[in-house]
């Protein structure tokens, strides 16, 4: 007892001196300190600004003008504001709407499924009773490493009729796929999204699953738990958050679909060059209308803004996080 009262008595005193002692330091240093931590955030602001802040502003202003003419259609054009007039015209675009039905339905399907095997690969990673986990984690993880026209292009060739064994090997059991048609294009599109990104999310979940400390899983068998009351009533409650990010990334990333279905239309009819929201704003530019080709980038930043933070904040209101 003597010994904890001089402890005590000993940092109740060093407390007491430290505020004098690090104002003194603070005093003295102060400037020097401020210039090193500005030093170290230049490298990241400076192109955070010039090539984020300044684009996205650019587009921002670029999305309110028009492009006028003087004398009939093939008079002299000048650009000036036109206020929500291109914001108008991307609201009454049947096309920008058909694109945003699109990719919902692709969401709706693909992100669920993506992340629930992702989730089962983390737990599968987890568990004690698979062997090879080295091998396995860097297998799964493997498609991430490939760049996503490179994959697009890959999977093309396995669903191209002419090419592919898959197909072949399909039609010698009985079966006639056609995976470019047009009821199940967007889903071999969603396949190759599902294929390169599972990896990716199952990293992040079995990363959130090595952080649980193992007396938890102790005491959950010490109280019976099975392996399977132990993966879904402790592991998947604890990394809650860890979906909750996977699945907010995963919106995100649905509404900036791009190159898989754009490597896929070169071998099917049936995409379109305004099949996602991403492929009309490209397919716009591409005209030159540049203005409008910017409202549709600011509408679907919007967008993408509202599903993925309202989706977060919901989620961990909901869970008490």
């Amino acid at each position: 007892m003597t010994d904890i009262a001089t402890r005590a008595t000993r940092a109740t005193r060093a407390t007491r001196v430290a505020p004098s002692t690090g104002g003194r330091r603070r005093r003295h240093g102060g400037g020097p300190r401020a210039g090193t931590i500005v030093a170290f955030l230049i490298p990241f602001f400076l192109p955070f600004v010039l090539f984020y802040l300044v684009p996205v502003g650019y587009a921002i202003w670029q999305s309110f003008l028009v492009v006028r003419r003087t004398g009939g259609q093939y008079g002299t054009s000048y650009t000036t504001f036109g206020g929500f007039e291109q914001y108008v015209h991307v609201f009454q675009n049947n096309e920008f709407w058909n694109s945003i039905g699109r990719i919902a339905l692709f969401g709706i399907v693909q992100v669920p499924v993506m992340l629930f095997v992702a989730l089962i690969m983390a737990l599968l990673l987890d568990t004690p009773l698979l062997k090879a986990k080295s091998f396995f984690r860097v297998a799964a993880f493997m498609p991430y490493a490939v760049p996503g026209v490179i994959a697009a292009i890959m999977w093309s060739y396995l669903y191209s009729p002419q090419l592919s064994p898959l197909v072949d090997l399909l039609k010698s059991i009985g079966l006639q796929p056609d995976f470019l048609g047009p009821g199940a294009v967007l889903w071999s599109a969603a396949n190759v999204s599902t294929w390169l990104w599972t990896g990716y999310n199952m990293l992040i979940m079995f990363s959130a699953l090595q952080s649980i400390p193992q007396e938890l899983y102790e005491a959950a068998k010490l109280d019976g738990a099975s392996n399977w009351a132990i993966a879904w009533q402790i592991k998947v409650p604890i990394i809650a958050p860890s979906i909750i990010l996977t699945t907010v990334f995963s919106i995100i990333g649905t509404l900036q679909l791009y190159a898989e279905p754009a490597v896929l239309r070169q071998i099917s009819s049936n995409i379109s060059s305004t099949y996602t929201p991403n492929m009309l704003a490209y397919a716009v530019a591409s005209g030159n209308n540049y203005q409008q080709a910017a409202a549709i980038s600011v509408v679907i930043a919007v967008i993408t803004f509202v599903l993925s933070f309202g989706f977060m904040r919901l989620t961990t209101k909901r869970a008490g996080l």
